[in-house]
């Protein structure tokens, strides 16, 4: 686990775009927080790194913004409104992994034993900056463990005393 702090906007930015360096084709990316923790800002990071360039906003009503970049297609979810099981197989996340894609999932922590492996990042804010965050970096599965040195390397600028 990693324990990461930002300090302003910019470094939301620049940890999602040390993250989405190291993403591939079929990782899904769980961003878990409260409201206004950050998510979405991190989401923006995160797509600027990998080539997007329309502006990024919260999938909130439509669920999934999807952005074709060529190589690679970036799924921005939201199911902060989903209330079922059912609704979230509907949404048929893991299947948009299988077609050049990445997922990002705002709210995804609540159902995160139900994606499979995936690398989660809580976001929280800071209490001693209103434009810091805390974020909390763990992996699921073997996707990422085998990226994990690389990972902590690339966010060695951002690493926060471990909480105990």
């Amino acid at each position: 686990m990693l324990y990461l702090r930002s300090t302003s906007l910019a470094d939301t930015h620049a940890i999602a775009a040390a993250i989405a360096a190291l993403a591939r084709v079929g990782d899904m990316i769980v961003l878990a927080g409260e409201m206004g923790a950050g998510k979405t800002a991190f989401a923006q990071g995160f797509g600027t790194a990998l080539g997007v360039t329309e502006p990024m906003t919260s999938p909130t009503f439509t669920l999934v913004h999807s952005y074709d970049l060529g190589r690679i297609t970036l799924h921005h979810a939201d199911i902060y409104r989903l209330s079922t099981r059912n609704e979230l197989d509907d949404l048929a996340l893991n299947e948009l992994l299988e077609h050049d894609g990445i997922v990002l999932v705002e709210w995804g922590d609540v159902v995160a034993q139900s994606l499979g492996e995936h690398l989660l990042v809580r976001l929280e804010p800071a209490a001693d900056n209103d434009n810091g965050r805390e974020l909390t970096v763990s992996g699921s599965g073997k996707r990422w463990a085998t990226r994990w040195e690389r990972l902590e390397a690339a966010l060695i600028g951002f690493l926060a005393d471990s909480r105990d």
